[in-house]
């Protein structure tokens, strides 16, 4: 047991000190620092005054005076200022940036309003946006009056329909709980994909790495390879839970410290204030167990290899696994309940990942998650047992290497042993 929480050290305190893992964590870090932080850097760089302030001529001199009520023109953030003088002095006043655009309004055959928008530059589609909706607002109060249409009786025309729901199976989740639950499950998603994908590759390149310095010889002379391969794999979880816990940590007090521009927002929209507290227990269970069956198959996968670089073709059908995965489970998020959704979170695979997803968005029998979390054990146990023969032949396997035909070969070089 000493020699196990040896390697389990060295692991785990090699890897936190390098730079590498330093400098990633402090880039990622404040990365999500600037995120979190990024409504008020943009208030920063924002001009005090943010409505634009357009010439308008009126061909027809009925329709400008319109637009100075704010029913029309209050929420597009856009002050209109009628111009006296040609179209091509208003123009050069746009040219000469003293405003912001030009807008000539003019009626079409039926005498209802349109327009042309002159301005120093096009890009910004909201602005282009913002114009068409005051028009076709202001087209909307001049054909409801010359019609004789009351704006109280349109208002009560375009008003939402009321739809009472009520749900009749008492299991089913309402589709507010639903949308509570979605945030959680795709950032327990993301971690928990994002965290096999890094930290599998890890532990296979970790091992590869001593073999091609023929350090392995030595560590396996020290103790059984059993003991060297469940030890590398605790250290890398020790190494992945410190980053998350940094990264997540420190989003959190990030936005813990805009609290009056986003936080009760953002937590609430991702669904972090109203879930059952079992809802993170189950999180915590399957993004162990999701971990202990990759990071089990990267280490039997990284004893087959000699060579750093053969190790990505190696572990490829194990990340395809993963990708398959997490696909899947953002599919998922928006039928829950599908054939396809209920059969591969019973798949040991898949079951990290859409069995959760299933307990986030769905009321499903306590007896399915102990099938499911019982498949992903013995899984994860056989994985266990048939990645320790590996591995013991595959770290005394050099030379060209690379496919998964060198499963037997290390298994027969583990019986001589």
């Amino acid at each position: 047991m000493n020699k196990f929480w040896t390697i389990v050290g060295h692991t785990y305190f090699s890897r936190v000190k390098a730079k590498s893992f330093i400098i990633t964590t402090a880039i990622t870090l404040a990365i999500i620092i600037g995120l979190a932080n990024l409504p008020s850097i943009l208030e920063m760089f924002s001009s005090d005054d943010e409505s634009e302030h357009v010439l308008v001529i009126d061909e027809s001199e009925i329709y400008s005076s319109y637009l100075q009520e704010d029913e029309i023109s209050g929420g597009a953030g856009i002050t209109f200022e009628n111009f006296e003088g040609t179209e091509e002095s208003a123009k050069q006043e746009v040219i000469d940036e003293k405003y912001d655009g030009l807008l000539i309004i003019t009626t079409d055959e039926n005498n209802l309003p349109e327009g042309s928008y002159y301005a120093n530059r096009i890009s910004e589609i909201g602005e282009q946006v913002e114009i068409e909706q005051v028009l076709q607002q202001l087209k909307t109060v001049v054909g409801t009056q010359e019609t004789g249409i009351d704006q109280e009786t349109l208002a009560t025309i375009y008003a939402p329909v009321t739809l009472d729901t009520e749900q009749l199976d008492d299991s089913a989740r309402t589709a507010e709980e639903m949308n509570q639950s979605r945030g959680l499950v795709y950032v327990m998603l993301f971690v928990l994909y994002m965290t096999v994908l890094v930290y599998g590759q890890m532990i296979a390149t970790d091992v590869a790495t001593e073999k091609s310095s023929r350090v392995m010889e030595l560590l396996i002379s020290s103790a059984p390879p059993i003991t060297h391969m469940f030890a590398k794999i605790i250290g890398i979880a020790f190494l992945g839970l410190t980053q998350v816990i940094i990264l997540l940590g420190g989003g959190y007090f990030a936005i813990q410290a805009n609290q009056d521009t986003m936080a009760g927002e953002f937590f609430e929209v991702m669904g972090l204030t109203n879930n059952d507290p079992v809802i993170y227990i189950y999180a915590v269970v399957f993004f162990l167990l999701g971990y202990f069956l990759y990071a089990t198959l990267a280490a039997m996968l990284g004893s087959l290899v000699s060579r750093i670089e053969d190790v990505n073709q190696l572990i490829m059908p194990m990340v395809m696994l993963i990708v398959i995965a997490f696909i899947l489970a953002a599919t998922g998020l928006s039928v829950p309940e599908s054939t396809m959704i209920t059969v591969t979170s019973y798949i040991p695979f898949f079951a990290p990942m859409i069995m959760f997803l299933r307990i986030g968005m769905l009321n499903i029998p306590i007896w399915e998650i102990a099938l499911s979390i019982s498949i992903l054990v013995l899984t994860i146990a056989a994985f266990a047992a048939l990645a320790a023969r590996v591995y013991k032949g595959g770290v005394l396997m050099y030379g060209k290497s690379g496919s998964l035909k060198d499963l037997k070969r290390a298994i027969n070089l583990s019986k001589k042993e």
